[in-house]
């Protein structure tokens, strides 16, 4: 995937705020915090992770979907696949 390759270090960034979100809100478990902190905490993974996904996959659509080169059936196939995990990702 050369889109990701491209973005490396964005995406890496993204991934590594996510992971400090979750250690975050680990804590906030651990420690019992009110109820309102844990579901803010949530909420910033769950924005986190929709960026991150939004940003992936929009790079993919552009790189492969509307690269030039592609045959119909390799463009069927890709489009299959990202519906695939779309549909994985929205359950």
């Amino acid at each position: 995937m050369a889109h990701t390759i491209k973005g490396k270090k964005a995406l890496l960034t993204r991934v590594r705020r996510i992971r400090g979100q979750a250690d975050a809100l680990e804590r906030a478990l651990e420690q019992e915090q009110e109820c309102g902190a844990v579901l803010q905490q949530i909420a910033a993974i769950r924005g986190a992770v929709n960026g991150l996904m939004m940003e992936v996959l929009d790079g993919h659509l552009r790189e492969h979907l509307g690269a030039e080169g592609q045959s119909p059936a390799e463009r069927e196939a890709d489009l299959d696949r990202v519906v695939g995990v779309l549909r994985s990702y929205l359950k």
